[in-house]
């Protein structure tokens, strides 16, 4: 694993990479020869660093203009592949501008910067870089050579696109456009078809769903009171290192979070309508071990790098199962080994047929839990070994 550019190459060393995942080894030749991409990969498969690496591969770090621009659907999200952009940055001897533009932040400085000079890589959402570029003619994203658009499909769904369309219809004809997503639903084929032309397309969805270290435990419920006796009893005896439970409202996702605060267990809530700042604070103590568990809904959570998660908890299947890959994406990552339970009603055919289409193993299991496991005391993360299932002193 060996790259042209020395900094490269020591930033990647840095993280450790010993080699390269399904994705980075395909999408990454193919990038370099300046093809248009559409990847499809689950989240925790390095597709970022498939499409940041060949970035800086073609940065020409001696021109000031903007050469490249990533976008994201939330700050969240463009905050993390901002830090990453940074990471491998710091390894060049030439500085790097590498501005992040998101909601929240000194709008009237930022624009006085642009008007100085322009940064040689963007990272933002759709709606900020909208905004300075398009309708403030202040952020030059004409003079770039890559537009990535990262998670398009969750971008289409909080309703980006149409700023994502003026943002590429601004940019030039020779453009290389890579776009990644955890599916391709038919809303985003128009699109895809208008400005890509002849893109490799990567899939690595099937083969990663099955060989993903996670045992599947499926729970059958009679209705909503029995589903609740089922996830409590499984929260009194698991004791996890990180939980993640998904439900499908947000008034559940509530509910269920303050049950269990009641419950004296360390819980946190995570939805779309809690205010970003707060939600920035909630996830700097999720990393920080404050909890043992969080109750999330798919649109807060989705591709957000929790790192430690040891179980994820269905408290209900999604209706569009393409959300269950990124829920149980986040556990049995890099080796480690993961457990989900999935809580199922007679009404959840649609979900069993994608599970054997995807040939996923799971058990099915009566609502009783095992026995309580036992913990040892923990004050930091541990690293996580194969087929170990991590466990973590609770705190209040």
């Amino acid at each position: 694993m060996q790259f042209y550019k020395e900094y490269v190459n020591q930033a990647i060393k840095d993280l450790g990479f010993k080699q390269l995942t399904e994705i980075q080894e395909i999408v990454i030749p193919e990038a370099l020869k300046k093809r248009d991409i559409i990847g499809c990969s689950q989240t925790g498969s390095g597709k970022s660093h498939a499409f940041l690496i060949p970035v800086f591969e073609r940065l020409n770090e001696s021109n000031p203009q903007v050469q490249t621009v990533i976008l994201s659907p939330t700050r969240e999200l463009a905050l993390q592949l901002y830090d990453a952009v940074v990471h491998i940055a710091s390894f060049s001897e030439t500085p790097i501008d590498i501005r992040l533009y998101t909601g929240g932040k000194d709008r009237a400085r930022e624009m006085e910067r642009l008007k100085k000079h322009q940064p040689q890589i963007v990272i933002g959402t759709p709606g900020k870089v909208y905004d300075l570029a398009i309708k403030e003619n202040l952020l030059k994203i004409y003079t770039a050579q890559q537009l990535i658009i990262d998670e398009a499909d969750m971008a289409l769904e909080i309703g980006f696109l149409d700023d994502i369309d003026a943002i590429a219809r601004t940019m030039p004809k020779s453009l290389q456009m890579m776009v990644f997503s955890a599916t391709v639903p038919e809303k985003l084929k128009p699109f895809l078809r208008k400005y890509l032309e002849k893109p490799f397309e990567v899939n690595i969805e099937d083969k990663s769903l099955s060989s993903l270290n996670i045992t599947h435990r499926f729970i059958r419920v009679l209705d909503e009171e029995d589903r609740d006796r089922g996830l409590f009893k499984w929260v009194e005896q698991l004791n996890p290192y990180l939980c993640l439970i998904f439900a499908n409202k947000k008034e559940n996702v509530d509910r269920l979070a303050k049950t269990l605060y009641q419950k004296n267990e360390n819980v946190v809530a995570l939805h779309g309508d809690i205010p970003p700042r707060k939600r920035k604070q909630i996830l700097k103590d999720i990393n920080r071990l404050k909890y043992q568990y969080v109750v999330a809904s798919d649109m807060a959570s989705r591709g957000l790098d929790i790192e430690g998660v040891s179980h994820i908890i269905n408290y209900d299947l999604p209706k569009d199962m393409a959300f269950f890959v990124h829920r149980i994406g986040r556990t049995g990552r890099m080796g480690a080994s993961g457990e989900t339970i999935s809580f199922f009603t007679g009404k959840d055919a649609h979900a069993f047929e994608f599970i054997e289409k995807h040939n996923i193993k799971i058990e099915l299991k009566g609502t009783k839990p095992p026995m309580k496991q036992t913990t040892k005391k923990r004050t930091s993360k541990p690293s996580i070994k194969k087929d170990t299932k991590p466990t973590r002193k609770k705190r209040r």
